[in-house]
């Protein structure tokens, strides 16, 4: 786990890119050259009502630049305050958090599929950039696409859509395993098992970030195809760092911190071997 430090960040740019769903560019110096795909940071509210910071995954990150990406939902009154950022404005952000994704396991030679559900879908974009094998990206969206651009610049992409509103102006195409497109990728109506089904799709290892019945159905896919499976848990936190014990999730075996058979995950996840935690 790389190292973490409280930092002053300046806000280099922020746009919505869907509906509630924003994309800010942050100037973070030390969290932006230490990071991992996977990891998250918190973010404080200034606030003073607002006590506990907001933790928010970390999109895209350049060492050299020292720019960090955080894309995130509208949700309450704290990300709503951060919406109302511009450039030149700063915020205090707490990170690198967590553990990231074991991108070792996707060496050359191998194939992975990237699955993102939602606001499950930031994350993916600076895992396919350091992931050494082939990627198959798998991106579920509700309704609105968004960065369909940056998920398929290290990758090949597929959507789904659950929403019938969504798919209904999609354009017939011919394509191998694929009926439709959306934005010049291969589109299914429905989940992200789905789209890999229909699509013919297989894959060494498996990362996914979403809501937890996307990550109970990719679990099961995993076993059931005895696929290597990694899953980036979605949790309320409070601290961040491990100290209250709000996020805990089921685990298999006895955590050494509270001595019962759960797991923080914002300590020891967010990011899981699917087969340790319980969902």
């Amino acid at each position: 786990m790389a190292e973490k430090s409280m930092q002053r960040a300046v806000v280099l740019s922020q746009r919505m890119i869907a509906d509630q769903i924003y994309s800010m560019w942050l100037r973070a110096d030390s969290i932006a050259q230490n990071a991992a795909p996977g990891q998250f940071v918190s973010v404080y509210c200034k606030d003073s009502g607002r006590m506990l910071p907001r933790p928010i995954s970390i999109c895209e990150n350049d060492s050299e630049s020292g720019a960090l990406r955080l894309v995130y939902r509208i949700v309450g009154k704290g990300t709503a305050e951060f919406a109302g950022c511009r450039e030149g404005d700063t915020l205090d952000i707490l990170g690198p958090l967590g553990n990231g994704f074991p991108t070792e396991r996707c060496p050359a030679g191998r194939t992975a599929f990237l699955i993102g559900g939602g606001i499950g879908i930031p994350p993916m974009v600076e895992l396919s950039k350091r992931l050494e094998g082939n990627v198959q990206v798998i991106a579920g969206y509700r309704d609105e696409l968004f960065l369909t651009e940056e998920l398929s610049a290290h990758g090949n992409l597929y959507l789904s859509v659950e929403s019938d509103a969504a798919f209904r102006n999609a354009v017939a195409a011919e394509a191998s395993g694929a009926d439709f497109y959306l934005e010049g990728y291969p589109a299914t109506h429905g989940n992200v098992l789905d789209c890999i089904r229909e699509n013919g799709l297989h894959a060494d290892v498996i990362y996914a970030c979403g809501p937890t019945p996307m990550l109970r159905a990719v679990k099961a896919y995993a076993q059931e195809n005895r696929v290597e499976c990694w899953l980036s848990l979605e949790q309320r936190m409070a601290c961040g760092i491990g100290a209250c014990l709000a996020c805990v999730c089921e685990s298999r075996e006895t955590d050494a911190h509270s001595q019962v058979r759960n797991k923080r995950v914002c300590r020891e996840g967010p990011v899981f071997a699917a087969e340790d935690v319980v969902l």
